[in-house]
């Protein structure tokens, strides 16, 4: 008989319970043998619900966890790495871990277990590309799918792409991404001195170089799933978040998000923000056949109710 690959997840986790126990439920249903939550915020429905089951471990990082180990680190990023790097190292229970977000969903078309089984044994870590949320029409909330947008994984190739499909914005934006084009990876378990980042897991030469891709599996990120969505995570971001100051963008491109959202609020406030969104997140039909056209756009309905209700039924 054939070994069956072990893999579980990681995740440093601030959101309301529904949120926490989608992003379990689902990733139980897929396969995932372990899932490691540290929740940053406590969260008591949620940790309850994660503790009582066989598959899930949760700890709270409050004061009291942080008294018996090294100071809190300030930045959310730094307690990310912290936190996922311990899972790591402190017998995860599989045989590959993956780190990823609460707003992340893994999408295989063949069990993960069977990709990463396939790797080499050689094999370090395998990168998985994302595709972003894009946000429905008025009407269009509840008809059970979510529109996606990818990009090319090449630069130059997206460059030239997002040009043609983004006519206001293209040369401003990284596949017209808002978030990470990078995606995220899994890593081999019991390797000796890695420690895992947000994209990359380091050793002791520095970056793991990674050499082999997961092309079944999409990671279907909740960037920005709606405007309102997006507006209450947008000040955080632009402060200390994914769109802070200093967050360096691809080297082609004027200037980084940081910059450009402050550029356009300069110019327009928010109803300029709102026009920005509209072009670059929702999924109007022009939008969608220009997507369409590169092979860029994708549908995916992860049922996450139904998954929060099988998986948690006390709390769901």
């Amino acid at each position: 008989m054939n070994h069956a690959t072990t893999w579980g997840l990681v995740s440093t986790i601030k959101a309301p319970a529904q949120a926490i126990l989608n992003f379990a439920a689902h990733h139980l249903d897929i396969g995932a043998h372990r899932i490691h939550v540290f929740l940053d915020e406590d969260c008591p429905p949620a940790r309850h619900a994660l503790a009582a089951h066989p598959r899930c471990s949760v700890t709270v990082t409050d004061d009291a966890y942080r008294a018996k180990r090294r100071k809190r680190p300030d930045a959310h990023q730094a307690r990310q790495t912290v936190n996922a790097t311990r899972a790591y190292r402190r017998r995860p229970g599989v045989e590959w871990l993956g780190h990823i977000d609460v707003d992340e969903f893994l999408d295989p078309s063949v069990p993960l277990a069977e990709q990463l089984g396939a790797l080499p044994a050689a094999a370090r870590t395998a990168r998985i590309r994302p595709i972003e949320a894009l946000a429905p029409l008025p009407g269009d909330e509840n008809d059970g799918g979510t529109w996606f947008k990818a990009c090319h994984p090449r630069q130059s190739p997206r460059n030239a792409q997002t040009q043609e499909i983004y006519p206001t914005y293209g040369a401003l934006l990284n596949g017209g991404f808002l978030s990470h084009v990078a995606g995220k990876i899994f890593v081999r378990t019991g390797q000796e001195g890695v420690s895992l980042r947000i994209h990359n897991a380091f050793d002791d030469g520095g970056k793991i170089e990674n050499e082999h891709e997961l092309t079944q599996t999409r990671l279907c990120h909740f960037h920005a799933p709606g405007w309102q969505d997006w507006q209450q995570s947008y000040r955080y971001r632009l402060q200390s978040g994914s769109y802070r100051e200093g967050l360096k963008g691809a080297a082609s491109l004027p200037m980084t998000m940081n910059a450009l959202f402050r550029a356009i609020e300069a110019d327009g406030g928010e109803p300029a923000l709102r026009a920005f969104f509209d072009e670059v997140c929702t999924a109007t039909p022009a939008f969608r056949a220009r997507l369409d056209a590169h092979g860029l756009l994708h549908r995916a309905d992860l049922d996450l109710d139904a998954k929060r209700a099988r998986h948690f039924p006390d709390a769901a």
